[in-house]
């Protein structure tokens, strides 16, 4: 143990007692081994992310030990992002980048904080997202209208999906047959669970048949770094799951099935399981015939996170439906735009 005093005089360290080996660097390898759970592409942008703000922090304090720390020098790092420019004046750093760097660095900031509780308290715990991200997810995210619109077009499938294009075959007026490798109660179900739960694309490939609990409407599945997350889900989507397990699954059977949503057996380019790509086209395939242009499986995740606010106010709903480790991710569903401040200050004043 030694007193350092700091080249640029940082109060901090002339006021606590410093370790130079409790450095931020040794700190963050802790976090990537015991704490982080998530895919590898995910923890490389984290680290990143991170790494960044240690370089920042030894350019302006000379080192990166942990007790030096401090809310102000959190805020000078996102100041520092929000003033970098390119050679043609545009920002470096756009803010939706520099919101994620926040999300991520308000995870390691509760890391450090919690095992060893830095001297001017958590460093990150009031440093506010940018407020851009509420008009990204209202732009992102589906509409009352297009939910309504998608789920309609999933319930004819049975009906219209699949069908033969062949149209030398098949004159105007038959109905043309649909292919044998066809599954439209599975991609109903498909279409609906993603809708009615805000579930990822890689958990309807990873939802596995006995996941699935109609009694409670749960669906668990392996999420983001192979953690099991429980699902709530709707009366109408755990409906339409029920359809297709009465209606079309047993024809996909086979003593290796584990998995929910089976691909069709007699579709040699099926593969044994369904893929990411393959759950991308079932929704391209619903959302061309509801009518709906450019929203992607992830719009509905979106939609999700604002229609459990709206209807609880309640952040902890959002974290819970949609597994959020990070809360700070949930918060973005509780921004309110510029638009519904205005419309909610004039619904008061007409009262």
């Amino acid at each position: 143990m030694n007193q350092i005093v700091q080249r640029k005089g940082n109060a901090v360290a002339k006021a606590v007692e410093l370790d130079d080996n409790d450095r931020l660097a040794v700190w963050l390898e802790g976090y990537f081994r015991f704490s982080v759970a998530t895919a590898d592409s995910s923890r490389a942008v984290q680290s990143r992310d991170l790494e960044r703000f240690l370089r920042f922090m030894i350019l302006e304090e000379g080192h990166d030990l942990r007790p030096a720390w401090t809310p102000r020098l959190s805020r000078a790092f996102i100041e520092a992002l929000r003033s970098e420019r390119r050679e043609d004046g545009k920002r470096q750093v756009a803010d939706r980048t520099i919101n994620r760097i926040i999300a991520h660095l308000k995870t390691f900031a509760s890391f450090v904080h919690q095992h060893a509780p830095l001297p001017l308290g958590h460093p990150t715990e009031k440093l506010p997202a940018l407020p851009t991200t509420t008009l990204l997810i209202d732009q992102r995210a589906l509409t009352q209208g297009e939910r309504r619109r998608l789920l309609d077009a999933a319930d004819l499938l049975p009906l219209v999906g699949g069908r033969s294009k062949d149209r030398r075959r098949h004159r105007a007026g038959d109905k043309r047959p649909m292919h044998p490798w066809y599954r439209p109660w599975r991609n109903r179900a498909i279409v609906y669970t993603l809708i009615e739960t805000g579930m990822r694309r890689a958990g309807i490939v990873n939802a596995e048949l006995e996941g699935f609990d109609p009694g409670t409407r749960t669906l668990s599945v392996l999420e983001k770094g192979g953690v099991a997350h429980p699902y709530k889900i709707s009366r109408e989507g755990a409906a339409a799951i029920a359809d297709y397990l009465e209606q079309e699954r047993g024809r996909d059977e086979s003593p290796a099935s584990q998995a929910l949503f089976l691909p069709a057996t007699d579709n040699p380019r099926a593969g044994n399981k369904l893929t990411v790509d393959a759950v991308n086209r079932i929704w391209n395939e619903v959302r061309e015939l509801a009518g709906v242009d450019a929203k992607t499986p992830h719009s509905a995740r979106h939609a999700m996170g604002r229609h459990l606010i709206a209807r609880t106010g309640n952040m902890a709903a959002v974290q819970r439906q949609l597994g959020h480790k990070n809360a700070s991710y949930s918060m973005q569903y509780a921004r309110i735009s510029d638009d519904e401040l205005l419309k909610t200050l004039d619904e008061r004043s007409v009262c």
